[in-house]
């Protein structure tokens, strides 16, 4: 006789949301920026050197994800120009910093 499971959505939703859950989203959050932070790129001779490379942050929250019902983590750079590091200007290469990272360290 073949063995049967009924998926319990109630029970899924609580296991999304659980403190566990939420600490594993963070860890892995942290070792996504420890990557960025590598892969960030410092422009000595500029007005700030390091300070997109000092900008990256880690957060997580037990309602994210589009239905606000999963434990999630936030990895994001709060320079004011991370945009343009990121995806690059008619003048500026696009670095994907971010984007490397997650690739990256998302093997971890």
């Amino acid at each position: 006789m073949a063995a049967r499971f009924k998926a319990n959505r109630k029970g899924i939703g609580q296991m999304l949301r659980m403190p566990g859950m939420q600490a594993e989203m963070l860890r892995r959050a942290e070792v996504i920026k420890g990557v960025a932070v590598g892969l960030s790129p410092v422009d000595a001779g500029g007005p700030h050197p390091g300070h997109y490379r000092d900008s990256w942050e880690t957060d997580s929250t037990p309602r994210g994800g589009r239905r606000r019902d999963r434990a999630v983590g936030y990895v994001r750079n709060t320079a004011h120009y991370a945009r343009w590091v990121e995806y690059g200007t008619e003048r500026v290469t696009a670095h994907h910093v971010l984007l490397r990272a997650a690739q990256l360290g998302g093997r971890n």
